[in-house]
């Protein structure tokens, strides 16, 4: 048993978000007599949608709407949308189509889900939850190339007034802690993203925000923590657990994880061999463990190696890797599943259609069938057809290509259509909260055994 230093978390002062000024001038103040108006306000959370209206055109008048935003690694993210005023002269992004650009159609938030790196195969990174990403937006005229007619700034934010950021450093866990204002208890989720980004705050930080009490792991390549993993240790993963419910803030008995990519099955291995895990979330996971070894007490699950024979090239240039993995299912490669059937939580798996990292649709069929064989409650399974790999929260940008942390940081394909993956993050967004709700708030939870 591990022992904690329970930190008093009441004693720490409530983090508030300052947003910061907009470098542009309200679109009212320039000389064109356009107006670019963002509503309900020109600041919001980063999950949130906004409307997009432009007033005071000439009927019929050509425009484009372009958006800019930089991460915080620099990189320049660009969209653009081609419209035409009505006979009003105006322009609602809510029901007016872009004709073109980086997106079509009626698209309300087309401007945001289709910005696309100026540095070829980047995604985009924010690590400083405390400050908004700036999206700064212009209205160009259509005719006259370079003429600005009205701009504005976006700021989404990711914290709601009286959200507490509590770095953590405790024992060996490594990672944010997430307090809702409020006096609770809230339930509680470990949160965890994929290998190669070290600590990402951002999915942590805005389902704290729905009420839970969040502890955004890092397990790889931060601060401390191993930057070449030779293999994973379930008892970190214990340690965690066991720290979150120990805050008097977090709910009996049991808590949440969330996962994606790679942590999809180490949150499985959490599920399946510790005590505590009341509902677990897997977004894209593998069933098997994958690439490094993962010990616990005396037992070690070997990896499911990949074959890079199976890698294809895309026509682009990219690769393929979406074969690479053998069937887990096969004789030889049975030692890597993990056994989720000795888990008794419940489990959410979210899976796209074009998932271009792996067969995250197979896995899913694999994991529901090996419960139902062994007489557990059917999991549930959300399935996006067109969606590609990288399913988080609304409004991200799509991420159709990047570099791939355990394949040296080659560049490969992750999938899916750019509009029907937005709509997923959209939809899969209002489902995480609310299985959180149905399973972390109720008393059919029962202790794990081993």
């Amino acid at each position: 048993m591990c022992a904690f230093r329970i930190i008093n978390t009441r004693s720490i002062r409530p983090v508030t978000l300052i947003f910061s000024k907009s470098i542009f001038r309200a679109s009212a103040n320039m000389s064109s007599g356009v107006h670019l108006r963002l509503l309900p306000s020109s600041k919001c959370l980063f999950n949130e949608p906004i409307r997009i209206k432009i007033e005071g055109l000439s009927p019929g008048q050509s425009v484009e709407l372009r958006a800019r935003l930089t991460d915080d690694k620099s990189v320049t993210f660009k969209s653009s949308g081609t419209y035409r005023a009505d006979p009003r002269g105006e322009i609602d992004l809510d029901n007016h189509p872009s004709l073109g650009g980086s997106y079509s159609g009626v698209e309300p938030m087309g401007l945001f889900w289709s910005l696309i790196p100026e540095t070829p195969h980047m995604k985009l990174w924010k690590r400083d939850v405390l400050s908004p990403c700036l999206v700064d937006i212009e209205v160009h005229d259509g005719v006259r190339q370079g003429h600005v007619l009205a701009r504005e700034t976006n700021e989404r934010g990711f914290m709601v007034e009286g959200l507490r950021r509590i770095p953590m450093k405790e024992g060996r866990i490594r990672g944010t802690l997430f307090l809702p204002p409020g006096r609770g208890p809230f339930p509680g989720i470990v949160q965890m993203h994929t290998l190669g980004g070290g600590l990402s705050e951002v999915n942590g930080c805005l389902l704290a925000n729905h009420g839970f009490v969040v502890l955004s792991l890092a397990f790889w390549g931060y601060q401390d923590l191993p930057q070449n993993v030779k293999k994973f240790d379930l008892e970190y993963f214990e340690e965690a657990i066991m720290f979150l419910r120990t805050l008097p803030e977090v709910k009996a008995p049991g808590v949440g994880i969330l996962s994606i990519s790679k942590s999809g099955d180490l949150a499985l291995s959490m599920a399946s061999f510790l005590s505590g895990v009341s509902a677990t979330v897997c977004v894209n996971g593998c069933s098997a463990n994958i690439m490094v070894p993962l010990h616990y007490r005396d037992m070690v699950i070997p990896p499911l190696l990949t074959d890079l024979n199976k890698v294809r090239t895309t026509e682009s240039g990219v690769l393929d890797i979406s074969d690479v993995l053998p069937d887990p299912m096969a004789p030889e490669n049975q030692a890597c599943l993990i056994p989720i059937e000795r888990a008794n939580c419940k489990f959410l798996f979210a899976v796209s259609g074009d998932d271009g990292n792996w067969k995250s649709c197979y896995y899913a069929e694999q994991m529901t069938k090996r419960l139902k064989d062994h007489g557990k409650d059917n999991p549930e399974v959300v399935v996006y057809p067109k969606a590609g790999h990288f399913l988080e929260v609304p409004y991200m940008p799509h991420c159709a290509t990047g570099r791939h942390a355990a394949l040296s940081n080659a560049v490969v394909a992750f999938g899916g259509d750019p509009s029907a993956h937005a709509q997923a993050q959209v939809d899969l967004w209002n489902k995480i909260p609310a299985f959180f709700r149905k399973h972390l708030d109720n008393n059919m939870y029962r202790e794990a055994k081993l």
